[in-house]
């Protein structure tokens, strides 16, 4: 039995279900593409910076917190430390390091601590950060203390999860 279909036509009814097979497969290659992707989230660090120089200046700290690379470098280690390992929500690394150990291997010489937050989203403000640390009466404690007078923030994010870090010197 023949088919009055010509091949245009039949060309035609691949062609439909071709091509929002091939939108999909681009939508979610651009998707799995955003979770590697690293963005310059500099403008959120220097805010975090900002917001403990004004805490520490509302506690009556007449020094003014300044940013150090190596309390930086250490910063970066343990963000991408706790955003790639879930089970981890505070200090500790997952090698078992902690704070002062990441930041002796860093080069930094003297006394530090650390804040940490989490938040379960691709983004988070400065607000939403300062809120997390703001009612912790130890953050707090570590954000007003005047001789933390050396600071180094990062923070990474994936689709799901947003980390920062901070953490504070008092030089040696």
């Amino acid at each position: 039995m023949a088919t009055n279909a010509s091949p245009a036509r039949e060309l035609t009814g691949i062609m439909k279900l071709v091509l929002p097979l091939a939108a999909v497969v681009m939508v979610v290659g651009a998707v799995a593409n955003c979770a590697v992707a690293h963005a310059d989230n500099s403008r959120l660090n220097n805010s975090v910076i900002a917001n403990i120089y004004t805490i520490q200046y509302q506690a009556g700290c007449s020094t003014e917190v300044r940013r150090n690379d190596a309390l930086t470098l250490a910063a970066q280690w343990h963000a991408d430390d706790v955003l790639n390992n879930r089970a981890l929500d505070g200090d500790i690394g997952s090698d078992g390091s902690t704070v002062q150990d990441r930041a002796n291997g860093a080069g930094y010489r003297g006394a530090v601590t650390e804040t940490v937050a989490i938040n379960p989203a691709l983004a988070i403000s400065g607000i939403e950060i300062m809120n997390q640390w703001y009612y912790r009466p130890d953050y707090m404690a570590i954000m007003s203390n005047c001789a933390n007078s050396q600071i180094g923030v990062w923070s990474v994010n994936s689709l799901d999860r947003t980390v920062v870090v901070a953490v504070y010197g008092v030089p040696a």
